[in-house]
């Protein structure tokens, strides 16, 4: 409840200075329009070609799309930019007034910066993958519901994890940029099912960089062919990763030696 409180908090931070400059709003919806649908005709180019892409036919693809669509969203509005912060704060000294704060520092720099445009993708990706759930015409009962909701929870708190882990790198090595640019060419692959891969390239995006739990596991459940195996793998995954995340965190803010460094 304090994080959502907080977050809240910072929402409303992120919503007033947004209002300020409300062309860039409408800006930034043209955009994630456009790339919605350069992915959506990528989709239509490779069904020119097959009717079945490894098991998966298109308005099955189109409902992945739209998840990945939805998780590059809420990776956008909280996330991806809190973790940059961290960066730059851990850089230049500014985590001292983190620290100095009653609440607890992680929480803290988790939601410290809120990009409240890039709502738009985690609105517009459900719609794009309830529309294609249509279109294939099947029944999604609440226990399937259910399941869906816990491997997207999963998948939030494993690429949350991965994030911090990487922006907690910072505290040893003062320019990691680099590995972000490498994270953020891995995930685009998760727009595609993992299991259309070869072989390295799907364990590689299965446990070197978990991006397959945050998108093809949801996918899956959504679609009702998600295993009780893989379910289990994603759940403790995620548990798993939480509190590496955590106990790397601690590590790290020990070598944190401050703006009097």
């Amino acid at each position: 409840m304090r994080l959502l409180r907080l977050f809240l908090i910072y929402l409303r931070i992120g919503l007033l200075y947004e209002l300020q400059y409300r062309a860039n709003f409408w800006i930034q919806m043209g955009k994630s329009i456009m790339n919605l649908v350069v992915a959506l005709a990528g989709v239509a180019v490779i069904y020119e070609h097959t009717t079945n892409l490894n098991g998966w036919v298109p308005a099955e693809l189109v409902v992945l799309l739209g998840i990945f669509v939805l998780m590059t969203g809420v990776l956008g509005v909280v996330v991806r930019p809190s973790m940059e912060k961290l960066i730059e704060d851990v850089r230049d000294g500014n985590l001292d007034f983190t620290l100095t704060k009653p609440e607890d520092a992680q929480v803290l720099v988790s939601v410290s910066q809120v990009r409240v445009w890039q709502l738009i993708d985690v609105v517009l990706g459900p719609i794009v993958s309830i529309a294609a759930m249509l279109h294939l015409g099947r029944q999604v009962d609440l226990q399937q519901m259910g399941i869906f909701a816990i491997t997207l929870l999963a998948g939030t708190a494993i690429l949350y994890s991965f994030w911090l882990i990487l922006a907690t790198i910072s505290f040893w090595f003062i320019r990691i940029e680099n590995i972000f640019m490498i994270f953020h060419s891995l995930y685009d692959a998760a727009r595609w099912p993992v299991t259309i891969y070869p072989g390295w390239l799907q364990a590689a995006l299965t446990f070197l960089v978990p991006v397959t739990f945050a998108v093809t596991v949801p996918a899956e459940a959504l679609i009702g062919r998600l295993t009780h195996d893989y379910l289990m793998l994603t759940i403790g995954l995620a548990v798993a990763l939480l509190v590496i995340s955590r106990l790397f965190w601690r590590v790290g803010l020990r070598q944190y030696a401050g703006a009097s460094a």
